[in-house]
């Protein structure tokens, strides 16, 4: 019966999500086209450094791989790095699994898992609870293609570019997800597991091999995310200087919480 005054929320146009996503993507682009000049520098040919990113699809351990080929070493050795670094996408996975349909086909569910990476994930949590699904799969889309087409742009081409320094492509992936988690760090909780997870990666990365103190990190951080947020504060104003809605003040006509939007009987795909 409840569902009966909760007001319908229309699945976001994809022309929208892109759009968003866009600023994100830039950033992508400008790693992948860094990380195809850098893999044919270590010893891949431009064809593997494209299926690198296509078929394992996780830049961070893609990197890793590479560094320990062009440093001289085995690469079991960078493999092992690699697959240390992609530990972080289980937490990743159980995170987007309860957002996801559970009737879904094994196919559709191995498409999701693929496109469970860490600004998919980031851009899709921070979003409102509204079909999440669908934005989830634009985002993820949008910026695998991006990540693969501009790995193949680097690996091809990347001859013709020139110093990778001079125009700074070493630094466009980290300041893109420094910005993904700016609304993050607004909440207390945020505020928490970002100073734990950093003081942990910190404190462990000259001590164990590549890839361990990240997942270290991360497992400090979700746990400093448990820490509660404060109780906000009584709205002491006159009732006639609230915002019209219900009789407390709260305007319920535009709620996107958790429970809110379409009818919870429906299926998002």
């Amino acid at each position: 019966m409840s569902s009966l005054h909760r007001t319908p929320v229309s699945p976001p146009l994809v022309g929208g999500i892109v759009a968003r996503t866009l600023p994100v993507a830039v950033a992508v682009a400008a790693y992948g086209v860094s990380f195809g000049v850098l893999a044919v520098a270590a010893g891949l040919s431009p064809l593997l450094a494209t299926l690198s990113s296509l078929l394992v699809c996780a830049g961070g351990s893609q990197f890793a791989f590479i560094g320990v080929l062009a440093a001289g070493g085995s690469p079991m050795t960078g493999a092992v790095g690699g697959l240390l670094l992609n530990l972080r996408f289980l937490a990743f996975g159980l995170a987007m699994r309860q957002h996801l349909p559970r009737d879904a086909s094994r196919p559709r569910r191995l498409a999701d898992a693929h496109l469970v990476v860490d600004e998919t994930v980031a851009l899709t949590l921070a979003g409102p609870d509204d079909h999440r699904p669908r934005r989830f799969r634009v985002i993820g889309v949008t910026l695998v293609s991006t990540w693969v087409v501009t790995t193949a742009i680097g690996a091809y081409g990347g001859s013709r570019l020139g110093d990778l320094d001079a125009w700074g492509l070493d630094v466009a992936f980290p300041a893109g997800f420094v910005a993904l988690l700016a609304p993050w760090l607004r909440t207390r909780r945020g505020k928490v597991a970002a100073a734990v997870g950093g003081l942990i990666a910190l404190a462990l990365t000259p001590l164990l091999p590549p890839g361990i103190p990240v997942v270290v990190a991360a497992a400090g951080a979700a746990l400093a995310l448990r820490v509660p947020e404060p109780a906000p504060a009584p709205d002491t104003r006159p009732t006639s200087a609230r915002p019209t809605g219900t009789a407390d003040g709260a305007d319920t006509s535009a709620d996107t919480g958790p429970g809110t939007g379409a009818d919870p009987g429906s299926k998002e795909g």
